[in-house]
């Protein structure tokens, strides 16, 4: 994005330290998006048993949240770039405190879905807009590098925060606790931004996309509907297949409609570029697995382990660990022997950490799950910086505002269908070990509703077989999870050592913006700010950001 593109509007008021306080609002933003981002998978087991949820509705409860994120980000920043980022990242900041307070308050599973479906429209205007401010507040490099360290770092805390906060909240009082935390941040960080930050937007704002919006959003809503389905149905039922069908048949309306418009939601021609398609594509793989993972080992460890919430937390502290150590060591690695073999190595090392998960028993201790958790995190934080990297670092300036605002999109979508995937394969799992059959029907029924529900039914009735069956069960449904997210791991290694080189991507020649370029503008507007951060922690920050939020991470590609 070019400074002619911009209309700051207030500047006088942003002096030298203004702007710093304006940085610190949007950061904390960006906590409150990573905390978010994290908490929920803590509190899954307790709002299974408060709000009678099925394995289907846990499911939604991440999923609604991340899907409208997706198909609503590169809109939300077509919107910002035509009536104001401070206007829309500070009413996204209300609504987001609003959704907060509604999810605490909500008293059934369906109107908790509905609550984190708007929750997600708030995040999918906070995750662009918020890092495409930086250039208007920081018009020189070091400064933009310095700004975009403060924000990656701030928004990165919500990984690790988030577990241990949650934690500790559902230790001592109930479920929604864990989101109403989120609202005197967000209350605090709409009223910091109203004072320090100052209005900026496009001086050519381009048309929204309605059709496009509709047929992405509706077809992936549909497709995500059957996957989810086919845990409580199963994979051959018409509720399972008729909406998957339907959902890809608008998505083929999606991509026809894209190809013929003047103003596209997306820019197909990015992906005529390898190095951006290839790195895409991992980028979403990694997401799909780490997604789906984060679905199932909380319940692991509290429904099976015993753990208490807090306790839950801890021991996800290896993968966060693994994480750190894998961004340092990627970026690296990948200077010496090119982004594929690195992309390659960082997914087999998260494919054999899933493989030796799977063969988690009901005698396995924690320190088995530690390691593997952690081998988990070292392929993560390789693989999934150095393969967004490759993707933008082969875009020209003109083009990454829409390749960086795709990908986030993407990604986001990513972990939506991971979650419905791969907690699918659980439920099934699940479902086809826990014989219910001695037990009166609706007892039966409340015992495959989730594995949560089946320990507490057994503790009620003191029934300890039930508990075993139930616990054995689970971690069935969940190695056989653990499974497929090791092959498409391993799958995405294959592909990365065939397609993506062993050398940089060559620089990219200047292009003139497109309509859809200058829609996804919003979403990367610091594009250029980047090379100053990304060294040392800055880069592990960015790996943990963009794994637990789909926030651009800021690190070494190459």
């Amino acid at each position: 994005m070019t400074q002619s593109s911009e209309r700051p509007r207030n500047s006088a008021v942003v002096g030298r330290s203004g702007r710093w306080w304006a940085l610190a609002a949007l950061a904390l933003s960006g906590l409150t998006i990573g905390l978010d981002s994290t908490v929920l998978n803590i509190a899954l087991p307790k709002m299974s048993t408060a709000l009678h949820a099925t394995t289907g509705e846990l499911q939604w409860f991440s999923a609604s949240y991340t899907l409208v994120v997706g198909v609503l980000m590169l809109p939300a920043a077509n919107l910002g770039d035509r009536y104001g980022r401070k206007r829309f990242l500070i009413g996204s900041l209300v609504l987001f405190a609003v959704a907060s307070g509604w999810c605490a308050a909500s008293t059934s599973a369906g109107e908790l879905i509905a609550a984190r479906a708007a929750l997600g429209l708030a995040g999918a205007a906070l995750l662009p807009l918020g890092f495409a401010m930086l250039p208007t507040l920081f018009p020189t490099r070091g400064e933009q590098g310095r700004a975009v360290s403060i924000w990656t770092l701030a928004s990165a805390l919500g990984l690790p925060l988030g577990p241990i906060v949650g934690g500790l909240l559902l230790n001592h009082f109930w479920w929604g606790s864990v989101f109403v935390i989120n609202v005197p941040l967000a209350a605090f960080g709409a009223v910091a931004l109203a004072v320090f930050l100052p209005e900026a937007r496009s001086s050519h704002p381009l048309r929204l996309d309605v059709p496009g919006t509709l047929l992405s959003s509706s077809g992936l809503g549909a497709v995500i509907y059957g996957l989810i389905n086919a845990g409580q149905h199963g994979w051959v039922a018409l509720g399972t297949w008729v909406p998957i069908l339907a959902g890809l048949a608008l998505l083929v309306a999606f991509v026809a409609w894209e190809q013929r418009s003047s103003h596209p939601l997306i820019e197909l021609a990015l992906f005529r570029d390898s190095h951006f398609t290839w790195g895409t594509i991992h980028a979403t793989i990694a997401n799909f697995a780490f997604f789906g993972l984060l679905f199932a080992v909380p319940q692991y460890f509290q429904s099976v382990e015993g753990a208490s919430p807090f306790g839950s937390g801890l021991r996800l502290l290896p993968m966060i660990l693994g994480l750190i150590v894998g961004t340092q060591a990627g970026s690296r690695l990948a200077k010496r022997f090119g982004v594929g073999i690195v992309i390659a190595v960082g997914f087999v090392l998260a494919g054999i950490g899933l493989g030796g998960g799977a063969s988690t028993g009901l005698s396995t201790g924690y320190g088995f799950a530690a390691a593997w958790i952690a081998l988990l995190g070292l392929g993560a934080g390789i693989a999934l910086p150095t393969a967004m990297g490759a993707a933008l670092g082969a875009l020209s300036a003109e083009r990454a505002g829409a390749g960086s605002g795709l990908m986030q999109a993407l990604r986001q979508v990513g972990g939506s269908i991971g979650v419905a995937v791969l907690g699918s394969v659980l439920a099934s799992g699940y479902h086809s070990h826990v014989n219910t059959g001695r037990l009166p029907a609706a007892v039966g029924l409340q015992v495959r509703d989730s594995v949560a529900a089946g320990v507490a039914v057994a503790h009620k009735l003191g029934d300890e077989p039930l508990a075993h069956v139930v616990r054995a069960a689970f971690i069935h449904g969940m190695d056989l999870t653990l499974i497929v997210s090791g092959v498409m791991l391993l799958a995405g290694a294959v592909l990365a050592a065939l397609f993506l080189p062993r050398h940089a991507a060559p620089a990219p020649a200047p292009a003139p913006a497109t309509a859809a370029s200058a829609t996804g503008k919003s979403a990367a507007a610091a594009a250029d700010a980047t090379a100053p951060a990304t060294a040392g922690s800055t880069a592990a920050a960015s790996s943990a950001t963009a794994t637990a939020t789909g926030s651009p991470a800021i690190g070494p590609s190459d």
